[in-house]
């Protein structure tokens, strides 16, 4: 899904030769998701830059270290109770350092940041609750298939795209299945 994402910065910036990917490295997920972008990045002609976030206040100084590096924009891979609190704080690191960034989760954008592009929860908790269902009723758990995600959602803020002096693709805005004006 990283890839996705790295894919729609391009989109939104054609000259993108930098991006900085912030991550968790705790997190097992983190080291699939960067090595598809960093395959990604070779096709683009994009360079990656990883920083690992693992701390609220590894924020900042991952945004001053994409600064430094010249990033032009992040993919923020960081998610749950790192970033729950933070939204606000970090949209506003993101606008500070004039970089493009996008989030996995609708509600960082909600919270003034750029773009997101991930999962919709709301289809992941109906499928969740199938599941429950089907265990209650006698299915046993490893008999169940396991389901990946199917429903994906785009997540644009004009508002935040006119604070860094972006005008947001027609091809983007058309897909997007939400629009914050």
């Amino acid at each position: 899904m990283s890839v996705k994402r790295l894919e729609m910065l391009k989109e939104l910036l054609p000259r993108l030769s930098r991006v900085a990917f912030f991550g968790t490295s705790t997190w097992p997920g983190n080291a699939r998701g960067l090595r598809e972008t960093e395959l990604a990045a070779g096709q683009l002609r994009v360079r990656l830059q990883y920083v690992d976030v693992s701390r609220p206040k590894d924020f900042e100084i991952a945004f001053q270290a994409a600064g430094k590096a010249q990033a032009e924009a992040v993919i923020l891979l960081v998610w749950g109770p790192l970033i729950g609190p933070r939204r606000k704080e970090i949209a506003e690191l993101a606008i500070k350092s004039r970089l493009a960034t996008i989030y996995r989760e609708r509600e960082s954008v909600e919270a003034g940041g750029l773009m997101a592009y991930g999962p919709n929860i709301p289809d992941l908790f109906r499928r969740a609750a199938y599941y429950v269902d089907r265990i209650l009723k006698g299915a046993k758990p490893a008999d169940l298939p396991v389901e990946q995600p199917t429903k994906f959602e785009l997540v644009i803020n004009l508002k935040t795209a006119k604070a860094l002096g972006l005008t947001i693709p027609q091809t983007l805005l058309l897909r997007a299945d939400q629009v914050i004006e």
